[in-house]
Order: C-alpha cells, then structure tokens, then sequence
C-alpha cells in the first residue's frame, strides 16, 4: 500500500467517526479472522491486542516483542481492504519519544489507526497521570503528522475498567482527560468498561469527541447506543475468546470420547481458501 492510498484510507476511516451511523468494529486477531470479518460486511477492522498476543504465543500485557506485532498487524491489513485500526496498548515504549516510534512503526504496517490507553499493570498507579498520558497522545500524533498519515487515535482512559475513584468522581475525571486527549490529538475517547446506558448518555454530551464503548455481553445493542450518540463500539478480545471457547469445547470432547462428528463445521475448506485466495493486492 502506497502513502497516499493508506491517508485516503484514514480519511475514509475518520469520516466513518461521525455518527450515525455507529462504526462497529469487530477486533480481529490475524489475518483469516479479519477477512472473516471483512466477508460479513463490515467496512473497518480493529486489532485486539490480547488475541494477537495469544496467537503469537503470549499473555497480554505488553508481553509479544513488539516486531511480531507489528508484523501480525502488517498480515492483518494485507489480507484486506478496508481499513485497520491497531491496538498498541499504551503504546510499547516508556517516554513518549519511544511511544512515537512505536506509532511510526505500526503507520509503516499499514494501520490507519490506533487504540493507545492510559491504564498500567502497577498497582500503585492503575492509571498514568493525565500529564503523562497527555505527552505519549501527543507524541503519537506528532508521529502520524510526520509520516504524512491522519493516524484515528482512540485514546483508551481505564478509570471505569479499574473503578477508580467513586462514580461521581470518575465520570468528572473521565471528562476532564478526554478534553486534554483530545487537546493533545486524539480523535475519539474510549471510557473502556463502561457500559451503563444512563453514563454513557451523560459522557456523550459532556464530551465534545466521538466516543468508543467496548461490546461485551451487558453492553447495551448497538442500535442504542446509536441513539445515544455513542459513535464506534468495539468487541477488545470478545471474537477471540467466542473462538477459543470453541476450541475448548471441541478439544475436550475429541479427548473425552475419540469421535469425529465434533469437527462438523459450519465454513469448508473451499470456503476457507476462497477466503485468503481472493484477498486484495494492497497496491491494487
């Protein structure tokens, strides 16, 4: 894919943002599941960091050598054509110079845009603070502006996933980052975890940005959260553990009785090598 090719890509994928309609963004996690999800009719694809992790090998967190994403990534956007937003986590580097070239090195993948949050695995600090946070945004957005590609930040805060504070002051906090995110060059606000209708409702006009909400079972369908100007939901790992769930269950009853008829499946191997056979030249 050529530079102008992946900004036209990015622009389509920013209009996309500007709700209704919601953008519903299954997150795939290689590239089969992304033409899986292509093949439905969906017109834009999230990665879910933890599913990639788990099919390269390792626990989420930060864990898959920061190479192999970006090369997982870079298989997930060849094998479509829509475009692709990747989630960095909070953005695989410890100053915002190295989350800068991160960022550069997921554009060169092929990604039109990025899920990078706020949330960290101490326990002492759940959740960076807003400077911090603010400086690695920023320098996210000074990579993309270099590259020449209007990079979608989805700037992901955890106050609601890590309950942080009470619900008064969460949601106060909640607004107070997502107007610094969006100062410093994010594009839309992802208050992950949350899922009360009543909240988002309230969020979405306390906000002036697009708004994220994951879907996950108790989330609200998505034809309400449209009417409550949610712009984009995402499913996070929702599609991979569905997946592996039914591996699970096949793998143990293979194991339990030794029968075959457990492996009866929906989609053939015709179908399936249709799948990838017909995947787009990115050039094209």
């Amino acid at each position: 894919m050529n530079k102008d090719d992946q900004a036209r890509l990015a622009e389509r994928f920013r209009r996309r943002h500007q709700a209704p309609p919601l953008l519903l963004l299954p997150n795939a996690w290689d590239a089969m599941s992304a033409r899986i999800v292509e093949s439905a009719g969906f017109d834009a694809i999230a990665t879910t960091s933890a599913g990639v992790a788990w099919a390269l090998g390792y626990p989420d967190g930060e864990a898959a050598p920061w190479p192999e994403v970006v090369a997982a990534t870079e298989r997930i956007v060849r094998a479509v054509r829509v475009p692709v937003t990747a989630d960095i986590e909070a953005g695989y580097g410890e100053t915002p110079e190295q989350v800068a070239t991160s960022v550069a090195a997921i554009i060169r993948a092929g990604a039109v845009g990025i899920n990078i949050e706020d949330g960290t695995s101490r326990p002492d600090l759940p959740i960076r603070d807003i400077e911090d946070a603010v400086a690695r945004i920023r320098g996210a957005r000074e990579a993309a502006t270099t590259s020449g590609v209007p990079l979608v930040i989805n700037a992901r805060t955890d106050l609601y996933l890590k309950h942080v504070g009470d619900e008064r002051t969460r949601f106060a906090e909640t607004v107070r980052r997502a107007n610094a995110y969006t100062a410093a060059g994010a594009d839309c606000i992802f208050p992950f975890g949350l899922v009360d209708i009543e909240t988002i409702d309230e969020l979405v006009k306390a906000i002036r940005a697009p708004i994220n909400i994951v879907g996950r079972p108790g989330t609200p369908p998505a034809d309400q959260l449209e009417r409550a100007g949610v712009a984009r939901v995402s499913t996070a790992s929702g599609l991979t553990l569905a997946a592996m769930s039914v591996v699970r269950q096949l793998a143990g009853a293979l194991r339990a009785d030794g029968r075959f008829d457990v492996l009866a499946s929906a989609m053939t191997r015709v179908e399936a090598q249709e799948l990838l056979a017909a995947r787009p030249d990115p050039r094209a």
